[in-house]
């Protein structure tokens, strides 16, 4: 996610800005810089309170800080980028500038060290979210190979607390057994894209306490997962946000898919929390109707774009949420 200018020809680069590695001491500049550009790009009346107490700046620097990149002019942060790696996949944002800096190629400094980390790890895919309307955005991006795609609407319903409980959490794991959890999302993910494996998030997630991890089995072990941000960060006061799940693919993937979807909706309810956020891309057609057709009503639309132009897993035979925010 992005919310930066594509540099201007008539606009000189900034030759004294510097890009280097965010430090802890930098995150409330950063989290300023970052509201105040997305509240104004989204004309919001009151650019700082566009994501009331969602945090993405804070839970991401925490989760890796070596992914985390600022941009400084003067001894002030004036805007940063986060890398994100699940496996053989990676995507960064949120990428952000301060307002009055926009079209001044600090958003085309703070994707170098992105790229070279993608280069380090030798990802098979890369992708992000940004909005489709901005055709600036969209063109600064394909300078770096990432090619626009389909559409990722994030989409929302209203929770109640709900009865029998089907599923376990990450969370209830011993210490002991939890290898054997990770190894078991590992195989669902792979099935889906060749290395694609989320225990990074799935660990950040359980460290920070920003929620838990919904584990699904059938006869056959694990079928599917849900990493599930609950509350304030990531998905605010009140809301749960699916940051990624996934069953295993084959002819009983759809309704695995409602069972994930229904012990989703059931921890929310425990947590006591009355809004489920969920972004699903709409190449994976059936994920994104089931969605629909359980009540959930599209509040803003991304488009991914990926690097290179290929599906990847946003295929209509997959049944993945993410976003890539």
């Amino acid at each position: 996610m992005s919310a930066t200018e594509q540099q201007q020809p008539s606009r000189a680069v900034l030759g004294d800005v510097s890009i280097r590695p965010l430090q802890e001491g930098d995150l409330d500049a950063a989290d300023r810089v970052m509201r105040m550009a997305f509240g104004t790009f989204l004309g919001a009346p009151d650019p700082m309170t566009v994501f009331g107490d969602m945090d993405y700046v804070r839970s991401r620097f925490a989760a890796e800080p070596s992914w985390a990149f600022a941009a400084e002019l003067d001894g002030e942060v004036v805007g940063s980028n986060f890398a994100s790696r699940w496996g053989s996949f990676g995507f960064f944002g949120p990428v952000t500038v301060r307002v009055d800096l926009w079209d001044r190629g600090i958003a085309r400094r703070l994707m170098r060290p992105i790229m070279d980390l993608f280069d380090q790890w030798q990802v098979r895919q890369a992708g992000l979210f940004t909005f489709p309307q901005s055709p600036k955005h969209i063109g600064l991006y394909q300078k770096f190979g990432f090619w626009p795609q389909h559409l990722t609407p994030l989409m929302e319903r209203q929770v109640a607390p709900s009865g029998a409980r089907e599923y376990s959490t990450y969370s209830e794991v011993s210490e002991s057994e939890r290898s054997t959890i990770l190894g078991g999302c590992r195989d669902v993910t792979d099935a889906i894209f060749e290395g694609l494996d989320v225990e990074h998030e799935i660990r950040a997630t359980a460290a920070q306490t920003l929620g838990d991890t919904v584990l699904l089995h059938d006869d056959s072990g694990l079928v599917g997962f849900a990493v599930c941000h609950c509350g304030a960060g990531e998905a605010g006061s009140g809301a749960c946000f699916v940051k990624f799940a996934a069953v295993r693919p084959g002819p009983k993937a759809g309704d695995l898919f409602e069972r994930l979807l229904d012990a989703c909706e059931a921890l929310a309810g425990e947590r006591g929390l009355q809004r489920m956020v969920a972004g699903v891309n709409v190449a994976r057609h059936d994920a994104y109707r089931r969605l629909l057709a359980r009540g959930y009503r599209v509040w803003l639309e991304g488009v991914i774009m990926q690097r290179p132009n290929e599906p990847g897993y946003c295929r209509p035979d997959v049944y993945v949420i993410d976003d890539l925010r």
